[in-house]
Formats: structure tokens, sequence, C-alpha cells
């Protein structure tokens, strides 16, 4: 008797109307975009391409230098061709039934690699590790060439870093298994949608890609983040002053006023109630201040590092004063936020201003001699460059910025948000830090000219004198107040090697304190968590080499917040009545978090 066959199931197919409405949707968007990008190139001509990141010149010496060393190079090749030798026997093997050990295996903390198949399937893994192998022998090959200078080899390091990081194969729908995958699975309408992402993104960026890396409508200040119940008690041109609502009956005699960065938000610090330091500070009994800075245009063109202090720092310190009648606060300063205060500290010391009794400072640089893979970015060339389109519109546009920052992690930053919105055609996931990270600031052009000249270029802030602010010679050896630093072990803005030779500036030792984790993860770390551990050295000594520091500090488990708040609170532990901001002396413009915070550059959000 004959036994029936069994029919193969059929492929579903997509649903035609909405195919043709996606087809529909993205031939509109593609003609609209091609039309605005023939009329500005219309307007504006056409432009031979610039070389202003200097990039193109730094591998022309690269590769000068290299084709002087013919051996050099050519045991390069002779190395490359035996991985691939080595890599072709696995394969073999593999398709035999074997389990040889890999040629080449991605780090521990590489997330594109992740998915079984780039170990299964003797295909993707065969893709995977050519991959690794030609990824290795590029970066061997360019990192070590001899004759270059610091500066040259740095720049070459890191855009070398960024092509190895694009050409990866998890970036490619054709040898992504996932993406593969997908695409069979749904006809190919993953790439239609992808597609459609991309043009949104081309959209939103006015012809300029601007990745979409959360869904923004997910979130709104002050109703799902930067939740923390207060006031803003007063308000200038370039910042308005938070006053937050007390949790307990009595609160420290010194307030405590922080300083946050004007290229990134404060709410970083107030993202959610389970992770705010804020909340946490003022759960802790203290009376927590925060200054919230304008996004500035181009009427703030002509704001400086002095206007920072004397409208920034100083005022509100002369609004807490009144608000609190405390004679002397407590101030922390984040990042450049924490940078401006060392200034302000070295101007009060010059005045014998004594109302700041202690100071600490979250990832802050003093010394920018070692500014890490940032350094990259900041040379004469590309300076010049900078300040010439800053001249025209009067400030550094925010997505400027976040651009720079997000090329230094792009592998998390840029290709994977490439692989989830236009490979998988995927919306990306609402994510609170995200939002954030993508919540971008202008600068104002005459504060970041001096910054990346007289800070980053000249590193004058370390040479007492070297820079003037508002009528004083800064000299950060004046300090003499207790200080409290924090930086992070896998801080890539500001290294903590870089930051603890700041630290040893100052005219007190402070004490440093070097928690896990990098620039955000590392200070957004609260104790319910327990996570990432610090380090200290109990005796306090900073030995001049910072690795001699480390070597001799002690670890502590959980956060350094706890360490913090034994610090601060053993210093001076006097505790007066909590003021509710909504009953006091500077009355109440509006609820925190304000409305300067909440003014957004990307379109997606309003």
């Amino acid at each position: 008797m004959a036994t029936a066959q069994t029919e193969a199931p059929k492929p579903e197919l997509p649903d035609p109307e909405e195919l043709a409405r996606t087809y529909a949707e993205v031939a509109q968007r593609a003609s609209r975009l091609l039309g605005e990008h023939l009329q500005r190139e219309a307007r504006c001509g056409i432009e031979p391409p610039k070389d202003e990141f200097g990039v193109a010149q730094a591998f022309l010496d690269m590769t000068h230098k290299l084709l002087s060393d013919p051996f050099r190079l050519a045991q390069a090749q002779m190395n490359l061709a035996w991985d691939y030798y080595t890599l072709w026997q696995h394969t073999m093997q593999r398709a035999w039934g074997l389990s040889p050990d890999p040629v080449a295996v991605p780090e521990k903390s590489d997330k594109r690699f992740k998915h079984e198949d780039w170990q299964e399937s003797f295909l993707f893994d065969f893709i995977k590790q050519s991959y690794l192998i030609a990824a290795r022998n590029i970066h061997d090959t360019v990192c070590c060439v001899e004759g270059l200078d610091d500066e040259t080899q740095k720049k070459v390091n890191f855009y070398t870093r960024q092509y190895i990081d694009a050409i990866s194969p998890s970036n490619f729908a054709l040898t992504n298994p996932e993406v593969f995958q997908e695409t069979l699975r749904t006809q190919g309408q993953n790439l239609i949608r992808g597609f459609n992402n991309l043009l949104r993104d081309v959209e939103a960026g006015n012809g300029q890609l601007r990745i979409r890396m959360t869904d923004t409508s997910a979130f709104e200040l002050g109703k799902n983040v930067a939740t923390t119940p207060g006031k803003v008690v007063f308000q200038n041109d370039m910042m308005q002053l938070l006053h937050y609502t007390p949790t307990t009956e009595k609160a420290f005699a010194r307030p405590l006023l922080i300083v946050p960065p004007w290229i990134n938000k404060y709410y970083i610090l107030d993202l959610r109630e389970k992770n705010s330091y804020i909340k946490w500070a003022v759960d802790q009994g203290h009376s927590v201040f925060v200054i919230s800075w304008v996004n500035p245009d181009s009427r703030h063109a002509e704001k400086g590092f002095d206007d920072y202090l004397s409208e920034g720092i100083f005022t509100a310190l002369d609004a807490v004063i009144e608000q609190t009648g405390a004679k002397e606060v407590n101030a922390a300063g984040y990042c450049l936020g924490g940078t401006l205060l060392a200034c302000a500290l070295a101007w009060m010391a010059v005045k014998r201003d004594k109302r700041i009794a202690s100071a600490t400072f979250f990832t802050t640089l003093l010394d920018f001699s070692q500014p890490g893979e940032l350094g990259v970015f900041i040379d004469e060339q590309q300076v010049q460059a900078l300040e010439k389109r800053m001249a025209e519109r009067g400030y550094l546009e925010g997505s400027e910025m976040a651009g720079t920052f997000n090329m230094l992690r792009a592998n998390d930053l840029i290709w994977s948000f490439v692989v989830n919105n236009y490979l998988m055609g995927k919306d990306p996931f609402p994510f609170d830090l995200l939002y954030w990270n993508s919540d971008s600031t202008r600068l104002p052009a005459k504060m970041h000219s001096f910054y990346l000249r007289r800070m980053y270029m000249e590193n004058a802030l370390s040479t007492p004198g070297s820079i003037e602010l508002c009528g004083v010679k800064i000299d950060l050896s004046k300090i003499k107040i207790p200080c409290y630093f924090i930086s992070t072990l896998e801080d890539h803005i500001a290294p903590w090697k870089t930051t603890y030779l700041g630290a040893r500036l100052l005219g007190r030792t402070p004490r440093f304190v070097l928690g896990g984790s990098g620039h955000i993860a590392g200070i957004v770390n609260p104790p319910a968590a327990n996570k990432y551990g610090f380090w200290v050295h109990e005796d306090g000594e900073l030995p001049e080499e910072a690795e001699a520091w480390q070597a001799g500090a002690q670890q502590h488990a959980g956060s350094w917040w706890t360490d913090w708040q034994h610090w601060v609170t053993a210093l001076d532990s006097k505790q007066v009545p909590a003021i509710d901001p909504a009953d006091d002396k500077l009355g109440v413009l509006e609820d925190a978090p304000g409305g300067y915070v909440k003014a957004r550059l990307d379109k997606s959000a309003r």
C-alpha cells in the first residue's frame, strides 16, 4: 500500500495591502527627501569633500611609514595567510562533524555574536571567524607603525576601529543569521520596514542621518522621568535653580548644590525613583538644589566660561543661601560641571569666600593632558573647522556633540541600532537612559571654543594662573576645603587616571574613590542595586602614579553613594528643620523639572 507523502507547508505570504501601503510610504518619503537634497545642492553648490578631521592625512602618513618597512608588511601578510589557512582547516573539520577549537573568538563583552547560529552554523561561524581574523590583522598592522607621532597614531587607531566595526558581518543582512532568518520569515518585509525607518530618521535629521535610539514618545519629563518633587525657585538667562521637596522632618544644616554639565541635561541624576541620586540624597536628609542649564541658541553665542561661573554657580549659590539661611553649603559637580566648580572654588579662595564648605567631583577632568579618545577630535585643524561652523549660527549643534560621543562606543550606540531599526525593521525599545542620551544640548560658541582650546589643547587649568575668570587668575592649589573625587574604572570620557592627575592639583589631598563601570552607570549606582563596588585608600594618600594608588587601594562592595554619605556627614552632621520650597523666601516659578530642561532639539520628540 502506498504511503501518502506529506506536503511541505507553503510559506505564508505577506498581506498585499500592508505591503502596498509600506511601499507607497517609502516611495513618498524617498521622493521628498531626494527633492530636498537636490534643492540644497542647487542652493549651496557641490563642494569637494573636506578633510576637516585630518583623517585622510593621518592615513597617508601611516601608509608612507608602513610602505617604508616592507619586511613588517610582508610579515603581517604572512600572518594573515596562516590564520586563514588555519581557519580553513577548522572549517573542514567542522564539516566532517568534528569539534575543533576556534581560531578566533570575540571578546566576552562583544554582543554582536550572541545569536546561537554564530556558533552552531559552521557557515556563519566561518564568516564570524574570518572577520575576527581580518580585524585582528588590520589592527595589529596599523596600531604600532614606527615613526608616527602620538597624535597621528591615536587618530589612525581610532578611525581604524571605526572601519573595523563598520564592516562587521553582523551589520549586513546576508551575513547576520538573525537578520537572514527574519528576512525569510517575513518575506523581506523587515527590510522594507527598515528602509522606511531609515528614511524617517533622515527626515528627522533634516537630511542628516539621526538614528533613533529609543521611543521618545514613551517618556515625558515630570511624568515618568525626572519625577522627584520640587520647585523652580530662581531663573535667569543661563539656568533655572531647582529646590527639591524634603521627605524628612529635619535636614542637614548645609544644603547640597549640584552643578551638572551643560553638555548633557541634569536629569541623568533623576531618571527613575529607584536609581535617582537626587531622590536618594533628599531621602538621606539633604536639602538638594540643582542647576538646570538653559539649552542655548544664537542669543547665547557670546556667553563664555565667565558667564557660566558668574550667572551659574555664583548666582545659584546666592539663591541657595537666601532660600535656606545657611552660612555654608556642600557642592557637587558632574563632569564639566565639576570643572566649573573647581574654577569657582579657586576664585572663591582668592576672594576669601568660604560659603562652599566641601566639594564633590563626579568624573571630573582638571588636568587634560591625557583626555583619552576624545582627544582624537581635538586639534588645531578640527577646532578651526568647528569654530567656523559655530560662527555661522552662534553655537555647536547638539547632534554634533552627540555623534562624537556615540562614535566612542560605535557598536553599542550606532551599529546595534542600525541592525535593530534598519535590518530587523523593528522600532527601538523605550529606554529612559537612551531617552536622556538622545536629549542633546547646544553649546555656546564662545564658551566651547575656550573650553577646547584652553582646557584640552593647552591644558591651561593645570598651570597656576594661566586661566583668568571673572578677573581672577585661577590656581587650583588654593583649593583647601575637603574634597571628594569619584571616578570610574571604565570611563571613556573622563579616564580615571587623568582625573587622578587633577585630584593631585588641589591644595588639600582629597578622598579619591574609584567606582566600577563607566561614566554614567558608575555614577548612577544606587545602593539597592549592590553593583560594581569601589576602591579607596583608607590612609588617604595619593601617590604620584595612579597605578601605585590602584595597587594599594582596598576594594569595597556596593555603591560609592554610601561612602560619600559617611564622608560628607562626618564633616558636619548638624540638622535643622527641613525647608519646603513651596513656602519659603524665593517663591515658586514652576514645578520641577522646570521649563529649561524640556527644550528638546530632535523633532521626533516635539
